[in-house]
Formats: C-alpha cells, sequence, structure tokens
C-alpha cells in the first residue's frame, strides 16, 4: 500500500519510477528538469558544474563541531 502523498519517502520508493503518478507532489520538478536538458546543450551544463566545482573548492572551509563541544 502506498503511503499517504505527504509523507513519502521517494527517494527509496520511487527508485524505479514515480509510484504517485498525476498525486505526485514533485511532479513540476521533472518537467523543469526537462526543459533544462532540453535547452542546455551538454558543453553548457559542463560549464556549470565546473563553475559550481570550482566555487565550492574556493570557499573557505567550514567547520563542523560535535553536540557537546570540544573535550580536552
Amino acid at each position: 500500500m502506498i503511503q499517504q502523498v505527504d509523507t513519502i519517502d521517494c527517494k527509496t520508493t520511487c527508485v524505479s519510477g514515480c509510484v504517485l503518478d498525476e498525486k505526485c507532489p514533485h511532479r513540476q520538478y521533472g518537467a523543469t528538469a526537462s526543459a533544462f536538458m532540453q535547452k542546455t546543450s551538454l558543453e553548457d551544463m559542463h560549464e556549470i558544474a565546473e563553475i559550481a566545482r570550482r566555487k565550492k573548492l574556493e570557499a573557505p572551509p567550514k567547520w563542523v563541531f560535535p553536540e557537546g563541544g570540544i573535550q580536552h
């Protein structure tokens, strides 16, 4: 049985395709992604990815501390 629409985990439930079809709350994103792929060349997608990669490499490091703080 399919879970309620607002509680479904698409990442695990829809691995082989959307199980909600027309009731899917994320359906609009698929159409947006398809339109992007149709109008954007592979070279442009590579350039977008490269810009994002460089931006990430040039960003200052983000420090992550444990919840209890640092123990000395």
